[in-house]
């Protein structure tokens, strides 16, 4: 499958913004699943790619003049190889079992994972868990921030794409199962889910499969990756600080077309 992404992000501010600071993860990069064959990131000024720890490409954005607003855009071509069901990768998976706030389990947590994976740490085990996160966690948009952790969307039983990503993280990992975060882009006719999208990956049998929780997938045959991490944190495609500038209005466009189909938000 052919993906074409546009993606739009604009950020205005209330007041002079002095400096700011901006870290990107909004380029892919080619790997077993996935081929680049184009990509462009415009940004207010040139920002060098280089590679973070967990080997995504970073551009470091820094505007040190006056600003009231940013805008930046991304788009570009990958091709999907819709058929494979994993990635192999020579890292080590074992940095992928710690915990960080937004993936720490409680014993609800704790309790929910070894029951709905009945105690296995193989792919059926992990399908399972995906299936019962995605029965327990209503998706609602609205109901959680980019600060609720794992067990407050599980507790609440209502979240977004982040939320499922992070609770699955939390459940396999307390499982023994090394297990992260990721960020990109998801390819549906559906206008009830954002194109921008968060999804998990386990190691299993020596190799990265997807668990796409919101949509129940254990493949990602319409999935784009841009960012892998611990959590949100590490693989959100931008995050930010800055001096000044009041309050913050940010719009976001994504586009992800398949052939001649959109998904437009």
């Amino acid at each position: 499958m052919r993906l074409s992404i546009s993606h739009d992000t604009t950020y205005h501010y209330e007041d002079q913004v002095r400096t700011s600071i901006q870290y990107l993860r909004m380029t892919p990069h080619k790997s077993e699943r996935q081929q680049v064959l184009s990509w462009t990131l415009e940004l207010p000024r040139p920002a060098r790619p280089q590679l973070d720890p967990y080997g995504n490409i970073l551009h470091v954005l820094t505007l040190d003049e006056p600003h009231e607003s940013i805008v930046i855009r991304a788009k570009g071509e990958v091709d999907i190889d819709d058929l494979r069901e994993a990635e192999h990768e020579a890292g080590s998976p074992l940095p992928f079992l710690r915990s960080t706030r937004l993936t720490t389990a409680d014993e609800a947590l704790r309790e929910f994972a070894i029951i709905n994976s009945g105690g296995r740490r193989d792919r059926t085990g992990m399908i399972d868990l995906m299936h019962a996160l995605n029965e327990h966690i209503a998706y609602q948009p609205g109901a959680t921030a980019v600060d609720t952790s794992a067990a407050e969307s599980f507790a609440g039983r209502k979240g977004v794409c982040q939320d499922h990503a992070h609770t699955f993280l939390a459940c396999a990992r307390s499982l023994g199962v090394p297990a992260r975060y990721v960020s990109g882009y998801l390819f549906t006719e559906s206008e009830e889910h954002l194109a921008s999208h968060a999804w998990a990956e386990a190691w299993l049998d020596d190799g990265w499969y997807s668990f796409d929780v919101t949509n129940s997938l254990a493949r990602p045959e319409r999935h784009l990756k841009l960012a892998v991490g611990l959590d949100y944190l590490d693989a959100c495609p931008v995050r930010g600080m800055r001096r000044g500038g009041g309050a913050e209005q940010m719009h976001a466009k994504v586009e992800v077309a398949s052939l001649m189909q959109a998904h437009q938000q």
